[in-house]
């Protein structure tokens, strides 16, 4: 299983008529392949839309992406919003949980570290002393790699019913000692060059809200 996150930059007050023929052509666009999930930033980089597609491997993503091209429906007529695009293919970790549908926000905490190049199986180790007391207080819905695009990135992404619930939930999670994870120690220390955090809501046709 594999993710390809792709995230676009729209010129401001485009939203509304982005995610209007958005949705209109993933009517026909599900046919191929369901989304996993679309989002629109709150807080953070504002005005970028971050769409997820659940493939099985890359040759599925390549087969499916092709066909809904052929048949003239996908993609919809966009560009005139769009700024910049990116587009990630994420690796769950083997004891990540597959991206949900159904009611788990609204509000979705996606936060991404850029380490050290190597650094990832570090980053496992360090990150399964602490997750077990961490989801006991709100679950985590992805754990992801990046494979392709931008490399040596790690994503998280937490759900909450509320700001407030976030605020709490992480002010309990620092208070029992064992989170944030510590970046190890010796050869198992691992370095993070860059952070970053961003606030989504899902898009009224997302599957996962």
């Amino acid at each position: 299983m594999l993710y390809e996150m792709r995230t676009y930059d729209l010129k401001p007050r485009s939203q509304p008529e982005f995610l209007k023929r958005f949705a209109e052509g993933y009517e026909k666009r599900r046919q191929f392949s369901e989304l996993a999930a679309i989002w629109t930033t709150e807080i953070g980089p504002l005005n970028q839309v971050i769409h997820v597609w659940p493939y099985k491997d890359l040759a599925e993503r390549d087969r499916i992406r092709a066909a809904a091209v052929a048949s003239g429906s996908w993609p919809p007529a966009l560009s005139e919003f769009i700024l910049a695009m990116r587009a990630e293919i994420m690796l769950p970790w083997p004891d990540s949980p597959l991206l949900p549908t159904g009611e788990h926000g609204p509000f979705f905490e996606m936060r991404t570290y850029t380490v050290n190049a190597g650094d990832q199986p570090k980053v496992r180790k360090a990150w399964a002393k602490s997750l077990a007391a961490r989801v006991e207080l709100s679950p985590v819905i992805a754990l992801w790699f990046s494979e392709l695009g931008a490399l040596n990135k790690f994503v998280h992404i937490w759900p909450y019913r509320t700001l407030d619930q976030r605020m709490d939930v992480r002010t309990r999670a620092i208070a029992t000692g064992v989170w944030p994870p510590a970046p190890g120690e010796g050869a198992d220390h691992y370095v993070s060059i860059a952070q970053e955090n961003k606030i989504l809501v899902a898009a009224p046709f997302s599957p996962l809200k």
